[in-house]
């Protein structure tokens, strides 16, 4: 046995380049659900925050991974079908240790039957497409199952595991010796023999009548009760056990040496394979996600990320929530982040496309971050520390009113954001009056620019948009960053959903809007006789 090759062998992951995990961005759970990701990833196995990265060289990495999954399917779909194997290897192994001595070699040889099937599920399916995989986990991944399932140690175990197997799985019955005191009471009992083959039902009447002792061996002359008719569940346990004690007696020396073969090589190889599988669910989860979105038309790209400066530029970008929710052509938006906009203000009218756009930001950096293709014909950007959102929840409580509740949310994530983080604000302040609304967001604008993070406000206060230059002018005083507008477009009355980088239009969306639905003064008089004196 080769035991000894399978130490200090480097750790496989088709999600991390090396050992270290960066766990950031731990606020993104929430923004992630903001977002819409729990719904189209639905994890089982792990939480979405577990894949969150802020290194370029981890999201390069997952970018060759995707790859893969996305031009060799099969590979993937062979992965997905191991996932119940390593479902169930992990649950033996919890009912192993809540298990006593005397199930535990049941247990032990369960497990590496399920070892050896899902190698031999991977050799079968997943290898073959070994050539076409070109990503440094799959190929890594690849070349481990090959190593193990080529080895020495993978002959003999299977040899192993057949002698044993057999020893095991063909015991069909057992004969039990009990010794009666002159009382006829058991006095004591034990294990005789272990048979190939089932006891029969010997209820015959010669039998009973004639007292046949020497009668077939497989033939019951008098079959004892069913137990679970005449113990109770605690009698019934006690007898199981005893059974099973006796058994592991019998083949105590033969699983001796069976646990040393489980520890030394059966646990080091399936603990590396069962590592994976958070890693295959989140994958298969993604996979599909972009599968739906390339079927959907949607573009995808590759983002270029790097971890300095506070750069974000998007071309070709839309909401992938709203892609797969609609059967509407998708309107692409073009956004930048530089050194004359590290904040937008949004205005437009009402189902314009403002939240839309606001959010299809946040996503794409989570999807960057995730080491996801995004739903952009290019994006370039520097990573994000966090993502925070600030969208409506239509909660009131008592205590502070929807005010005050709005203002505690805005104030916890103030507490948590840096220079490198990006804030999504969705019609924040709208509880209540717009004069009120616009002091306390100017407020909130300086001090996001003073910490220098990129942020979005998406916003009804066409009045802030137009003080812009004010705000920015008292900004300049701690070195903030400068603030923009974007206008979600109106043509010929009609919304565009292209979000442009202008100063604001005001009030002219809304006469859009009334000479569409002919309610302008003019329309009004046109179809309205006055009363004549």
């Amino acid at each position: 046995m080769d035991a000894e090759n399978t130490v200090n062998r480097p750790p496989i992951s088709l999600l991390w380049p090396g050992e270290e995990r960066d766990f950031c961005m731990k606020n993104s759970a929430s923004a992630a659900s903001d977002l819409g990701f729990d719904d189209l990833f639905d994890l089982k196995c792990a939480d979405l925050t577990d894949f969150f990265t802020d290194d370029p060289d981890v999201i390069a990495y997952r970018a060759e991974t995707f790859s893969d999954v996305m031009t060799c399917s099969e590979a993937l779909e062979a992965l997905k079908k191991s996932v119940p194997i390593m479902a169930d290897i992990t649950d033996l192994r919890r009912l192993g240790s809540e298990s006593d001595s005397a199930d535990e070699y049941l247990y032990s040889i369960t497990e590496v039957e399920l070892y050896m099937s899902l190698l031999d599920h991977l050799k079968a399916t997943f290898l073959p497409h070994k050539d076409r995989l070109a990503s440094r986990g799959m190929k890594a991944l690849c070349e481990r199952v090959e190593e193990l399932s080529d080895s020495e140690g993978y002959r003999e175990i299977n040899e192993s595991l057949r002698e044993l197997s057999s020893r095991v799985r063909d015991v069909s019955s057992v004969t039990l010796g009990v010794n009666l005191d002159a009382r006829l009471f058991p006095e004591s009992a034990g294990l005789l023999s272990i048979n190939k083959e089932k006891f029969r039902s010997g209820q015959k009447l010669e039998k009973i009548l004639h007292i046949d002792f020497k009668s077939d061996e497989r033939d019951f002359i008098a079959p004892l009760v069913e137990p679970s008719r005449a113990f109770g569940a605690t009698d019934r346990d006690g007898l199981r056990r005893a059974t099973l004690s006796a058994l592991g007696t019998v083949f105590k020396t033969s699983f001796k040496s069976w646990r040393r073969i489980v520890r030394a090589y059966v646990l080091e190889n399936s603990d590396f394979l069962l590592s994976l599988l958070p890693e295959i669910e989140f994958l298969s989860k993604a996979g599909e996600f972009i599968t739906k979105l390339r079927e959907r038309g949607v573009a995808l790209s590759t983002p270029r990320v790097t971890k300095e400066g506070k750069t974000y530029r998007a071309r070709g970008l839309v909401n992938p929530a709203i892609a797969l929710a609609t059967a509407c052509d998708m309107v692409p938006n073009d956004v930048e982040f530089d050194s004359m906009a590290g904040i937008y203000i949004i205005t437009g009218p009402n189902r314009g496309g403002k939240s839309v756009f606001t959010a299809a930001v946040g996503q794409s950096v989570i999807m960057a971050q995730l080491g996801l293709p995004v739903c952009a014909e290019e994006l370039e950007m520097s990573v994000c520390d966090d993502v925070f959102c600030h969208f409506p929840t239509g909660d009131d409580t008592v205590e502070r009113g929807r005010l005050g509740e709005e203002c505690s949310r805005l104030a916890d994530i103030v507490s948590k954001i840096t220079g490198q983080s990006l804030v999504l604000l969705d019609e924040s302040l709208s509880s209540t009056g717009s004069i009120e609304a616009t002091e306390i967001a100017e407020e909130l604008l300086c001090g996001l620019s003073a910490v220098g993070c990129r942020a979005i406000f998406s916003t009804h206060l066409h009045t802030l948009a137009s003080d812009t230059a004010a705000i920015n002018e008292r900004s300049a005083a701690y070195g903030g960053v400068k603030i923009d507008n974007l206008v979600a477009e109106m043509a010929g009355g009609e919304r565009s959903f292209k979000i442009v980088r202008e100063a604001p239009k005001g009030k002219s969306f809304a006469s859009d809007v009334a000479r569409k639905y002919g309610l302008s003064l003019d329309d009004v008089l046109k179809r309205v006789t006055p009363d004549e004196e």
